[in-house]
């Protein structure tokens, strides 16, 4: 899975807590991953179009305090698209873990 791939996992797992706005998704990756993961504006909003492109993610238009944001949440396919990239995810830190691991 490369970068693109778990930027893509990381933002359907936000969205499947509830509905969020672009900075409310970097956030809760942040903080998520206690500071480690930093999902930046250049990648985070393409991605954001692409799955809605997609069909994995819907948006709206909503005000908050005066703003209009832009919601996004997450579709019965994005729900699908989730379960195989945990799935996907599960497998690689596996066999990743088999290499490094020290097992035999």
């Amino acid at each position: 899975m490369n970068a693109r791939e778990q930027l893509r996992l990381l933002i359907l797992a936000v969205l499947e807590r509830q509905p969020e706005h672009g900075y409310a998704i970097a956030q809760a990756i942040k903080a998520r991953s206690e500071g480690l993961l930093d999902a930046k504006e250049g990648t985070l909003y393409p991605a954001l179009h692409a799955l809605e492109a997609e069909g994995h993610i819907e948006s709206r238009e909503t005000e908050v305090a005066g703003r209009v944001r832009r919601e996004y949440c997450l579709t019965e396919k994005g729900k699908k698209a989730l379960t195989e990239a945990r799935g996907d995810w599960e497998r690689q830190v596996r066999a990743v873990g088999a290499v490094i691991g020290g097992k035999a």
